[in-house]
């Protein structure tokens, strides 16, 4: 019986420790330290896909200026202003655009009428700077009599 008391005795449990004074409290470190992280990260991929929204608005409205300034009888110079109110309506906000309209000659001599937009986006969920400067170009084949 003496012998078998110590046997068991002897074996070792597979128990965890009992945590140290040392291990109190480290978990509410990292999840501080983990979910800082994460929200940095989560608030660039927004970040990321506001500026492609703006980015994709800006390539439409530059490509309405382009076709509005590619009709007969209206001037390449026109469709600058025109997507600029386009731009004012579709992103509030965004009055410094600054567009502009030109003739262009494309391939085998076709006329073109190019707008181009550019735009400065600040970075309003991550502070890594003052912006992004977006710059898009509208083609459109200019009509002739």
């Amino acid at each position: 019986m003496v012998a078998a008391a110590t046997e068991r005795a002897a074996q070792p449990t597979l128990s965890s420790p009992a945590p140290t004074s040392a291990d109190e409290g480290s978990s509410v470190v990292e999840f501080i330290l983990v979910s800082t992280l994460l929200l940095f990260v989560i608030l660039g991929i927004l970040q990321v896909g506001l500026l492609l929204y703006v980015r994709n608005t800006l390539a439409a409205d530059a490509a309405e200026g382009a076709r509005h300034a590619a009709n007969l009888g209206v001037a390449a110079g026109d469709g600058g202003p025109y997507a600029q109110a386009l731009i004012a309506r579709t992103i509030p906000g965004r009055s410094d655009t600054t567009c502009t309209g030109t003739d262009e000659t494309g391939g085998e001599g076709t006329p073109l009428v190019k707008v181009t937009c550019r735009v400065v986006v600040p970075l309003v969920l991550v502070p890594l700077g003052d912006g992004v400067t977006l710059t898009v170009t509208g083609h459109a084949v200019k009509e002739e009599p």
